[in-house]
């Protein structure tokens, strides 16, 4: 994530990179489900603090590969848990005809990739409300039915350590389920943002204001501010101070103070992704793309040839034309796919991007719809303008890029306009 020093230009550069990468596993109500490579951190850990700490201290009678089953098991169901929390805030959004296209989950939980920021500070409290409460709700659902399947007795039900002991392995996951789930709802609720308390906070300051620029500054203040807290809290700790609820020690220190060093710069990136949106809103593609295309080489041409060319002319791009029609573009790094033998002897349309597959934009789309979805598609780097069916020109992730340092070395220049580090 960022560190408050981002500034608006690198804030797209990892918010682009977000959106593109992640595993996708399926779709749910029309809405795709991807998994990033950082959860396999937080899930074996989760795995290991289940089967080698909470579950033995438990259940000391257990078989060691019974303790293991459970733990992995109960991994699972809480990273399904915390996609129901997604899904939540994604259905919500769906209801009010905010397009969700992802749920990504990540080392820290999960996002919903809501595309539109809300029409109103009541939809963005519903939005943002609805995941801690579906949270809570399973927690106390999954309590309920943890005690209703270990049948406890009224004595046992006076002594939490017998209580837990007499406990069957699915009784001992869906009570630790429930806890966990009440836990992730109530750390929701924070007026931290980004968190959905800091967004209800952020919906509420919207409303009295009226001003949403200065809503998302104060909010992200809020919570860039919680977030060192946590991380001096966390410091504190791995130093061996007692803080009360977390309690002291190296590693649940350092883990508090991740987490908080993520929260505040998720606060910061938030911000500047507002101001990115506030620079490329509304602004026509058609005022940042190059109105020529590449230079055309011919389909039959060989690799040979396009490294000849950008030799001489220095030219990164090149279209590549059948019976003068363009079919597609090839770019100088295409070459490094290419075994330096076969240069001679491979066409260029073998190797160049097909046009079908590059995004073809309206001239008339603003500039932020375009980075958005330049971002998602298979070669974010570049599309195509077209108009009435008829190629205009090319806009580049590049263009957009230095029209935001533009426009916002030119707001920080204005008086109260925060400046932005580089």
């Amino acid at each position: 994530m960022l560190s408050t020093e981002d500034s608006p230009v690198r804030s797209v550069q990892r918010l682009t990179g977000m959106l593109s990468h992640g595993i996708h596993v399926g779709r749910l109500f029309g809405i795709r489900i991807a998994l990033d490579w950082s959860l396999l951190v937080i899930f074996l850990l989760v795995v290991f603090n289940l089967a080698a700490g909470l579950f033995p201290s438990w259940h000391p009678d257990w078989h060691p590969a019974l303790i293991w089953g459970a733990a992995l098991v109960a991994a699972v169901l809480f990273f399904l848990s915390v996609l129901v929390h997604e899904l939540a805030h994604a259905l919500v959004a769906k209801a009010y005809a905010i397009p969700v296209r992802r749920i990504t989950l990540f080392l820290f939980g999960g996002v919903a990739d809501i595309e539109e920021e809300p029409s109103s500070p009541k939809v963005e409290a519903l939005i943002a409300f609805v995941g801690p409460l579906v949270s809570i709700g399973l927690g106390f659902g999954f309590s309920l039915l943890g005690g209703l399947l270990a049948g406890i007795s009224a004595g046992a039900s006076a002594d939490p350590e017998l209580a837990l002991r007499h406990m069957g392995p699915l009784a001992t996951m869906l009570t630790w389920l429930g806890s966990v789930n009440v836990i992730i709802g109530l750390f929701n609720l924070l007026p931290a943002f980004p968190l959905d308390g800091g967004r209800v906070l952020h919906a509420i300051l919207w409303g009295a204001t009226g001003d949403l620029p200065k809503s998302t500054r104060w909010s992200s203040r809020l919570g860039q501010t919680f977030g060192w807290l946590l991380v001096v809290t966390g410091i504190a700790m791995a130093f061996g101070v007692r803080v009360p609820f977390f309690g002291t020690g190296l590693a649940g220190g350092l883990w508090l103070a991740f987490i908080g060093w993520f929260l505040s710069s998720a606060a910061a990136m938030s911000y500047r992704q507002h101001v990115v949106k506030g620079v490329l809103q509304d602004v026509p593609i058609a005022r940042l793309m190059k109105r020529e295309l590449p230079p055309s080489l011919e389909a039959n041409q060989s690799v040979s040839a396009l490294v000849d060319e950008i030799m001489r002319t220095g030219r990164q791009e090149f279209m590549v034309v059948a019976d003068s029609h363009p079919i597609g573009l090839i770019r100088a790094r295409d070459v490094r796919r290419i075994d330096r033998g076969a240069w001679e002897s491979t066409p260029l349309r073998d190797v160049a991007t097909p046009v079908e597959k590059l995004p073809t934009i309206a001239t008339t789309e603003d500039a932020y719809a375009v980075l958005r979805r330049m971002a998602r598609s298979d070669d974010g780097h570049l599309a195509i303008v077209v108009e009435g069916g008829t190629v205009m020109g090319i806009v580049t992730h590049d263009d957009i890029l230095r029209w935001i340092e533009l426009q916002t070395e030119d707001r920080a220049a204005g008086a109260g306009t925060p400046a932005f580090g580089r």
